[in-house]
């Protein structure tokens, strides 16, 4: 990068100064497998069966198809900026040199909510799998140890006037009936992973990557297990109908089914290639390995989720995969129970490498925010030692553990895909911005075709956010709304450009 682009770089990130006691350590590999293990987890193992059964049917292929046309546009966008802006690294940090700090602040508030709900979530799931397992093997945990003490009532425990409320308005009118205490006292599995997961954070990131390496050979090992069994029980039959919803389809009680309601709920699945542009500043060489990690990672789970999905609805029918574990679930309903035990095993896996890899992103933007003076000096503290940003990482893990072990996390979890798709349409507005703003500057990698990817990635994502339950639209407004009090308030009378 040459000093010109250096002087743009300090100026744009201010974080600069607390980022340069991170090791460069990470080669484009290391990315590459850090993007696969936040992407192949949650949406394969899980979101593919309940797409299929309730959205879009054997048409789910298609759907992780869109979904994965809207990312590729993003990703081709963050290559570009990973490779010339540089600095911060992930949307926060694109979106500081596109559009300036306003922006910058809203986009890294909405990616906060992004990863810290997502870590949650996850390990709510890794935990039901985490006790299955103990259970097979003799040793299952107290119920009251496996459960969070405040649950949501089931659709049969509530009451007609509730029953005729659009979906999920009680959680404001409703709000003791729809929420109650179970008398349960923690989510153990799912606090104690993320706090495994904590210590690993401070021991080292090359030591992370290590240990997500090792994890996603076993995840692809499980799947390759699967699609070589699948392949031996192909029924064609049950690709028909192969569309049962259609492309898009409004059902009587308001809820929306079909190929393009199915891509909004998979698009959870490729949150994961964000969180490479995250580890830019300990890559060893960022202008070509970003880029290569970010492409490389999306492209190769893309074939990995059309192939499993088809196979998936090939071997039963879609209506029975609405459950946890659709993969272990399809092969049991097979006769194959020595398959689903190993890949019920692999999802163990397959789901901490997800939290490890969105946890890590998370640590880095607020390790880049606390730097710019948008989030107090506490976040940007790097250990000298362990290269880490040690009390950051404790702090995210202390708050994440305690809400996983007692908060139900369903609905939360909606605002996952509606806060990555909102930053992904600023990625692709940034790539606009700085081509016009900036023409001369040096871009190792471009996107091809001028401005017309970046645009249709605006209005590809833009589209999937449209197709989202109206409640989490809400939603999504009441976080940024509370991200502009504490802007305002704090974040910008504490700026570091304003210093």
């Amino acid at each position: 990068m040459n000093s010109l682009m250096k002087q743009l770089t300090r100026k744009k990130f201010p974080s600069e100064t607390v980022t340069k006691d991170l090791t460069k350590c990470l080669t484009k590999w290391d990315l590459t497998l850090m993007g696969i293990g936040a992407i192949i987890g949650t949406g394969i193992f899980v979101l593919t069966g309940i797409a299929a059964a309730t959205q879009a049917g054997p048409a789910v292929i298609l759907s992780f198809v869109v979904a994965g046309i809207a990312c590729t546009f993003a990703a081709l966008a963050y290559a570009e900026l990973a490779s010339s802006v540089g600095g911060a690294g992930s949307a926060y940090g694109y979106s500081y040199a596109a559009f300036g700090e306003f922006i910058a602040w809203i986009i890294g508030w909405d990616l906060i909510l992004e990863y810290a709900v997502s870590v949650e979530a996850v390990a709510n799931g890794w935990s039901g799998y985490f006790k299955n397992m103990l259970t097979a093997i003799g040793f299952g945990l107290p119920e009251s140890l496996t459960k969070g003490p405040l649950a949501q009532l089931s659709l049969d425990k509530l009451t007609d006037a509730q029953k005729a409320l659009p979906e999920n308005s009680c959680d404001f009118s409703f709000l003791n009936s729809c929420y109650h205490f179970t008398g349960d006292i923690i989510n153990l599995p799912a606090t104690a992973i993320i706090l495994a997961l904590m210590f690993m954070l401070i021991i080292g990131v090359k030591e992370s990557a290590r240990l997500n390496a090792a994890m996603v050979c076993v995840k692809l090992l499980t799947i390759t297990i699967f699609i070589v069994v699948a392949l031996f029980n192909i029924h064609p039959a049950n690709w028909i109908p192969f569309m049962p919803f259609g492309w898009f389809t409004t059902n009587p009680d308001g809820s929306t089914a079909g190929i393009f309601a199915g891509a909004s709920v998979v698009f959870f699945a490729y949150v994961g290639f964000d969180a490479v542009s995250t580890a830019i500043e300990e890559a060893k060489d960022p202008q070509r390995d970003a880029p290569f990690g970010i492409l490389a990672s999306l492209i190769f789970c893309t074939v990995i989720y059309i192939i499993v999905s088809g196979l998936l609805t090939l071997i039963v029918p879609y209506t029975e995969l609405n459950v946890s574990s659709p993969v272990a679930h399809a092969l049991q309903l097979i006769g194959v129970k020595w398959a689903s035990g190993l890949v019920a095993t692999g999802v163990i896996f397959g789901l901490t490498t997800v939290m490890l890899v969105l946890y890590y992103g998370l640590t880095r933007i607020l390790l880049s925010m606390s730097g710019d003076g948008l989030l107090p000096k506490l976040f940007s503290t790097v250990d000298k030692k362990r290269h880490t940003p040690v009390k950051n990482t404790v702090i995210c893990g202390i708050v994440m553990a305690i809400m996983a072990g007692v908060l139900p996390l369903g609905v939360l979890a909606e605002l996952v895909n509606i806060g990555t798709l909102a930053a992904f349409v600023l990625v692709c507005g940034g790539v606009i911005v700085l081509r016009k703003t900036k023409p001369k500057m040096e871009r190792p990698f471009k996107m091809p075709f001028g401005i017309v990817l970046p645009v249709l990635g605006i209005l590809s994502c833009g589209a999937l956010i449209l197709f989202l339950p109206l409640v989490t639209q809400l939603r999504f407004v009441g976080w940024l709304a509370i991200g502009l009090v504490i802007y305002f308030m704090y974040s910008k009378k504490n700026s570091r450009l304003a210093a």
